[in-house]
């Protein structure tokens, strides 16, 4: 990664640049957001935790990286965790934590083989944002929860002066059975005076 990655980081790209980014970085991924003090993970998962989620049921890992949110999730008591990210050189990172059920490689904009309810509760940190993945992936997140499922992601300042995410947020809060179980403003990046706010929704 360069010394001043910012330029990179919260700017739109195509997927390939995208994938190239992260492969690029995977080899000092941990060491560069540990350095500025990456918080979101931690909160992610206590988010989770708060809003009701069954630690003993499969959680997914969507969007997993090098693993600091599988982690994180572990810390907080989930037993079985799944994690799958489109950049196998991240992937490859979070399988060596031995933290997960099952890994996979997905493709953007799909979940593959996930169907709705086929998890409790999903976690999505960092994932949906500006510079990674586009808005309508909460679309997809959210079409996967079943009645009581929990979804719980971030957005960064960069992710919340998009409109284009937050009008997505919006939208998707208007739908009768979608509530919001949690929100919350906090640390994200502290080294570089960064904050985000983390959500959780749930399907009644």
């Amino acid at each position: 990664m360069t010394d001043d990655p910012d330029s990179q980081l919260w700017t739109r790209r195509t997927v390939d640049e995208t994938r190239k980014l992260y492969a690029d970085w995977a080899g000092t991924y941990d060491r560069d957001v540990a350095s500025w003090g990456y918080a979101t993970p931690g909160r992610v998962a206590m988010a989770l935790r708060r809003s009701g989620a069954n630690v003993d049921k499969a959680v997914l890992d969507f969007g997993c990286g090098t693993g600091l949110c599988g982690m994180a999730l572990r810390a907080v008591g989930f037993d079985v965790i799944d994690g799958t990210d489109v950049s196998p050189e991240m992937l490859a990172r979070a399988e060596a934590r031995e933290v997960y059920r099952a890994l996979w490689l997905g493709e953007p904009g799909s979940l593959g083989h996930i169907g709705p309810g086929d998890y409790s509760a999903i976690a999505a940190c960092g994932v949906v944002g500006l510079g990674a993945a586009p808005p309508e992936t909460l679309d997809m997140l959210v079409a996967a929860m079943a009645p009581g499922n929990l979804l719980a992601f971030s957005f960064n300042d960069a992710t919340l002066a998009d409109r284009a995410y937050t009008d997505r947020l919006d939208i998707v809060t208007l739908a009768p059975d979608i509530e919001m179980a949690f929100e919350e403003d906090g640390p994200h990046l502290p080294a570089k005076n960064m904050t985000s706010t983390v959500y959780v929704l749930r399907r009644t």
